[in-house]
């Protein structure tokens, strides 16, 4: 798949996670720094039942666009949901979670974008 194709995906992420009032929505295009995907999503809900009415919008909404879910890891437990879409990858963090784990950090070499 091509960044254009990768970009349509993350803007369909980012759009399913506003409906959803998702805050804090970070994408990072890390396409240049690894072979991971072309862009990571980050986001945070305030609690366990909107994280994961966030996670399951996101799925939703990709794969009514014909991009279906490769994995999904970290639901049940809610506090940080990681969907792999293959060439963008979503986190979905309790407030503490994205705190303590700072992938914005993590991924500075990537670049924050603006879709």
């Amino acid at each position: 798949m091509n960044i254009e194709e990768s970009k349509k995906m993350a803007k369909i992420a980012v759009a399913a996670l506003e409906d959803k009032k998702a805050e804090d929505i970070r994408i990072i295009d890390i396409s240049e720094v690894s072979v991971l995907a072309d862009y990571f999503i980050i986001a945070n809900g305030s609690n366990r039942s909107q994280i994961q009415a966030l996670a399951d919008h996101v799925e939703e909404q990709l794969g009514r666009a014909g991009h279906s879910l490769k994995q999904i890891e970290g639901y049940d437990s809610a506090n940080w949901v990681l969907l792999d879409f293959g060439d963008i990858i979503i986190h979905v963090f309790d407030k503490e979670n994205r705190l303590f784990y700072d992938l914005e950090r993590i991924w500075r070499d990537g670049r924050q974008v603006e879709l």
